[in-house]
């Protein structure tokens, strides 16, 4: 069967059939993969865990007031006492604000601060279930009517407000991430291939597959329920490029070895599909199914992200091994152009840089391994001053838009917890016990008016510190053990503070839970593939080495150069979950070929000859993987600059220390070991101790 496709794919008729399929595919797949971001689930609870006691509020919520219900807290300020006309701009502004589109209820205000130098009105929006992407023009609009007083400053903020920036921020995602990656992989291509035009088919090919994916994720949350935000639509287009490109790099790579190997290049390139192809699909499938771990999350946007990342991986795939060889048989030898892959030539990996890298390892591996090792293990010690508890609302963004500053400016003049409150819901019997368990709450400042309706009371609290902030999540905990006590009450807690404070919980299990199954997945993987059982583990112990001293650093660089206070709570399962399906992907890659080259030579020349055939490819995989995360660096979300600078470290020293260095010095230490307990395919028990670099016609002898 193996066979029969690759002929297909490679063969002189049949290779333009494959390119007339990818073609009608993506003229269908273009137009859905289109409609992809009005698909997009961006409210509040897209992110939430499903059966937190927050989100069940949320849904509880909708029979006292509107689901899509996004409070504006237009704030004043002067930096003197508010002058009577100040007062007067400000109850007009009010007044103005009840004809504004999308209003749900009545305007609240305005509040005067008790200091007599800010003021604030509450405006109660509806704008919709697609609110968050309406929310930056609405807020717009009522901060140019706030303007226009000299000396008093307004803003928005509150849950409207900060919709407004999230949804600035993601404005544009698609085409900065798309031109972003597409730039950073055309460069590498440029720097790797050092051809003007070999760069153009990964690229073509990258690009059919992110258009294919993208439809087949909007045909599943369409139709089947499947959670997409910007989140995980950005990291698509990241991964797709990325992982799409790496596939490339390995096929071009063995296929330009072949050339010079056979005179047809049809032949060539099934040889190349035939010994590459195993490698590739096995290290797709181990990212898919460690990116399909995360659907045991509890956090609905990480469960939707597994599913999304996993089908650009997949498309990417198959693309990258059915659509790529057609286009680089279709166009021949000429498209290595200028430097022409010749039959008969000798190949240049073999006395190379990497060629000479595996035989100074080679003297000492020991000396080698031991050392990498503590290096990185004196990296991972930065981890111990992560702080992954997560972001407030103001260090969620890079820089101060208005909402933040508003924030901080009723933070000074007003209760913390104005515009965020905390809300119970309980039934209307025993509201008497509800009411006052919540309102005694230390850390309530006041409780208003409950409102009865359908056997439920729905009362709202406002916080005495800042909602976003430890102090407010201790309060909304002693809330809930308050009012749970109420004997028949079913009291619920949720709000603002209250969702923060589940998501991190929610992030914690996630970890816990979903990291130990990645592990056990990749090990099944590894074995199956290598049939051996020290390999995988070793492979395993020096990815999560990598991904330890990766998040160190990053932890350091993200306290000390970047100043963030802190790093959101699924940063460490993200780049866990990336790092090591990712991570693993090189040691498949090299682990294949040092197999490969082992069976023929021994384990030990094996390991040199297969770091001397891929440590250019993978090393260059490894740049356009770090490239295209980086790219997550250019939006304005703490996050993303988080993710993609960690993942894009943990990348680069993995594939320039960990695979290259560690891997290989710990082949050559070990030997045949390596395979136990499947060592009689190994030709040589021994190999000479002392491998010099003025003997590299030994150690790549064939």
């Amino acid at each position: 069967m193996l066979g029969f496709v690759v002929r297909t794919i490679c063969g002189r008729r049949t290779k333009y059939l494959v390119l007339m399929f990818w073609l009608a595919v993506v003229v269908v797949a273009g137009p859905l993969a289109g409609k992809l971001s009005g698909a997009e689930k961006n409210d509040a609870k897209s992110w939430l865990p499903g059966n937190a006691e927050s989100t069940k509020v949320l849904d509880i919520e909708n029979s006292f007031r509107s689901p899509n219900l996004m409070p504006a807290v237009v704030v004043y300020a002067s930096t003197t006492t508010l002058t009577a006309s100040d007062r007067t701009k400000v109850a007009a502004d009010a007044r103005r604000f009840a004809s504004v589109a999308h209003i749900d209820g009545t305007v609240t205000g305005p509040v005067f601060s008790s200091d007599g130098k800010a003021a604030e009105v509450i405006v109660p929006l509806d704008l919709g279930p697609n609110g968050w992407t309406r929310a930056g023009a609405v807020v717009a609009h009522m901060t140019t009517m706030a303007q226009g007083q000299p000396g008093l400053v307004a803003h928005v903020t509150g849950p409207a407000g900060y919709a407004a920036n999230s949804s600035n921020a993601f404005k544009g995602i698609d085409s900065t991430l798309l031109y972003g990656t597409l730039l950073v992989v055309v460069l590498i291509l440029l720097l790797t291939y050092r051809s003007p035009i070999l760069w153009a088919l990964p690229v073509i090919s990258a690009g059919v597959a992110l258009t294919s994916a993208e439809a087949v994720v909007y045909l599943l949350a369409k139709h089947a329920g499947l959670t997409v935000n910007a989140q995980s639509a950005g990291i698509l287009t990241v991964l797709v490029f990325g992982a799409g490109t790496d596939y490339a790099l390995l096929l071009s790579a063995r296929y330009r070895e072949e050339l010079r190997r056979h005179r047809d290049r049809h032949e060539a390139m099934q040889v190349a599909l035939r010994r590459a192809s195993p490698a590739i699909i096995a290290s797709a499938s181990t990212v898919i199914l460690g990116l399909l771990c995360l659907v045991f999350a509890e956090t609905n946007s990480t469960k939707g992200l597994g599913p999304v990342a996993a089908i650009g991986i997949g498309v990417g795939l198959l693309s990258m091994i059915t659509l790529l060889p057609a286009l680089l048989v279709i166009g021949g030898r000429w498209m290595f152009w200028p430097v022409h892959p010749r039959f008969g030539s000798p190949e240049p990996t073999a006395t190379g840089l990497w060629a000479r890298m595996g035989n100074r390892i080679a003297r000492h591996p020991r000396r080698v391994w031991v050392i990498t090792a503590l290096a990185l293990c004196a990296m991972a010690l930065g981890v111990t001053t992560l702080h992954a508890s997560g972001l407030t609302n103001s260090q969620s963004y890079r820089g101060n838009p208005s909402a933040v500053v508003g924030e901080n400016v009723l933070a000074r003049h007003f209760p913390a917890g104005v515009g965020s409150p905390v809300i119970v819901i309980a039934r209307a019997g025993p509201l008497t016990q509800v009411e006052r368990a919540f309102a005694q709450t230390p850390g309530i400042a006041a409780v208003a008016p409950p409102v009865n309706r359908g056997g439920l009371v729905y009362l709202q609290g406002t916080l005495s510190v800042p909602p976003d902030s430890k102090a407010a999540y201790d309060v909304v905990a002693r809330v809930r053990d308050s009012v749970h006590q109420v004997a028949g009450a079913h009291a619920q807690v949720g709000g603002e503070t209250a969702i923060n404070l589940d998501v991190q919980r929610a992030a914690a299990h996630d970890r816990d839970l979903i990291i130990p199954i990645v592990l056990l997945v990749v090990f099944a993987i590894l074995a199956l593939l290598l049939r051996a059982l020290v390999a995988p583990v070793l492979l395993i112990a020096t990815v999560v080495l990598s991904f330890l001293a990766a998040l160190g650093i990053s932890a350091l660089v993200f306290k000390h150069v970047f100043g963030f206070a802190g790093a959101d709570t699924a940063l460490p399962l993200y780049v866990f979950v990336f790092l090591v399906a990712l991570g693993i992907d090189y040691n498949i890659f090299l682990m294949s070929r040092v197999r490969e080259e082992s069976r023929r030579q021994g384990t030990r020349l094996g390991a040199i000859t297969a770091l001397a055939a891929t440590g250019g490819v993978i090393t260059s995989a490894g740049f356009v993987l770090a490239g295209t995360f980086s790219v997550l660096a250019t939006l304005p979300l703490t996050t993303f600059v988080e993710i993609g600078f960690a993942v894009a470290f943990g990348v680069l020293l993995d594939t320039i220390i960990v695979r290259s260095v560690l891997v290989t010095a710990l082949n050559l230490e070990l030997g045949d070991w390596i395979w136990w307990p499947n060592r009689k395919w190994a030709r040589f028990e021994s190999v000479p101790a002392e491998l010099t670099a003025d003997e590299p016609e030994f150690v790549h002898s064939r």
